[in-house]
């Protein structure tokens, strides 16, 4: 349970954030104030950096430079947090296949904090994302924020707090970070990664996460992209046949689909907005619900083509409609 996964790793502890630096320097405050709360929520999504986030408050607390008032990164310390290797940070996360936190990992939590740390210092735990505790976990969870072990330090990472159970979350000190605007998101990406990458085409996939966009094959998801969008252009057409296409894409990329037809819908509703497209809003919104409601239920074991496959064949009512709205009535003479 000790080692970070590689995602969390990856990125230095070291690393700018400007998203994030309000947190650090509240962070910052209440360790120099010494009123550090026993527990934490930090509302951030991992992909936006909220695991990072932890572990950067792990480094800070364990680094051996003490004038320095940020991780120095260099010392034993700051080595074994950002390889995974400190004994007194513990990391709480879904195993394997699981897409949750489940009560057993909870209890083994319970028990390694009950022992004397290694270094007879801090212990500090990360769950992330916390969102993913099961109710029996987020019980056992509740008796170890009542009574906190002495020297402990629980850090919960979420970017979906309302999933945590209210009496978790009222006894937790909260952070909350501002959302970034997509602009800055592709700035950072462009820093870390220059090239010809189209970073806004694949945060538009994987959504304002731009850790998991730097993990990401970016070529692949941009192809995708694209791929998705012409066969969307071609359903609205009516040139599409969306058994056949829904039976494919069920079978790979489901979720980044999903994400595509998304990127789309609202696309054509900014178009409207603007003045751009002529459409019947209120189909698209419901078309855009639906999507979203899909997304929701991605990671669940649902019939992926047939879902997809009513998607389609709605996207392709919605042009349909259109077209029919935009024609003269039968026996009504128009003027020249």
């Amino acid at each position: 349970m000790s080692d970070l996964p590689r995602s969390l790793a990856e990125l230095p502890i070291t690393a700018s954030l400007p998203w994030l630096r309000g947190l650090q320097q509240a962070l910052e405050e209440s360790i120099s104030r010494d009123r550090l709360a026993h527990a934490v929520l930090i509302q951030v999504s991992p992909g936006l950096g909220g695991g990072w986030l932890a572990r950067w408050l792990a480094a800070r607390l364990y680094c051996g430079a003490a004038t320095v008032p940020l991780p120095c990164g260099e010392c034993l310390n700051c080595r074994r947090v950002a390889s995974g290797e400190q004994p007194d940070l513990t990391l709480v996360q879904p195993i394997e296949e699981s897409k949750e936190i489940r009560i057993d990992q909870v209890r083994e939590l319970t028990t390694q904090l009950a022992l004397t740390s290694h270094a007879g210092g801090r212990k500090i735990v990360i769950i992330t994302p916390a969102d993913k505790l099961n109710r029996n976990a987020a019980n056992a969870l509740l008796k170890t924020l009542e009574e906190p072990t002495r020297g402990s330090l629980l850090l919960l990472v979420t970017g979906e707090p309302s999933r945590l159970p209210a009496t978790v979350q009222s006894r937790c000190m909260r952070l909350i970070a501002p959302r970034p605007a997509r602009a800055e998101l592709v700035e950072w990406l462009r820093a870390q990664r220059p090239g010809s990458t189209d970073w806004n085409a694949v945060l538009e996939v994987l959504g304002d996460e731009p850790l998991v966009a730097l993990g990401a094959e970016s070529g692949t998801l941009e192809a995708l992209r694209h791929e998705t969008q012409r066969a969307l252009e071609a359903a609205a057409r009516g040139g599409l046949d969306p058994v056949e296409t829904a039976e494919l894409w069920g079978k790979e990329a489901y979720a980044e689909r999903l994400a595509c037809i998304e990127a789309w819908l609202l696309s054509r509703l900014r178009d409207w907005a603007s003045g751009r497209a002529a459409i019947a809003p209120r189909a698209w919104f419901e078309a855009l619900d639906e999507t979203r409601e899909a997304r929701q239920w991605a990671d669940t074991p649902i019939n992926k083509p047939l879902v997809l496959e009513r998607l389609l064949w709605r996207l392709g009512s919605l042009e349909s409609a259109q077209r029919k709205r935009s024609q003269p009535a039968s026996g009504v003479n128009r003027a020249p």
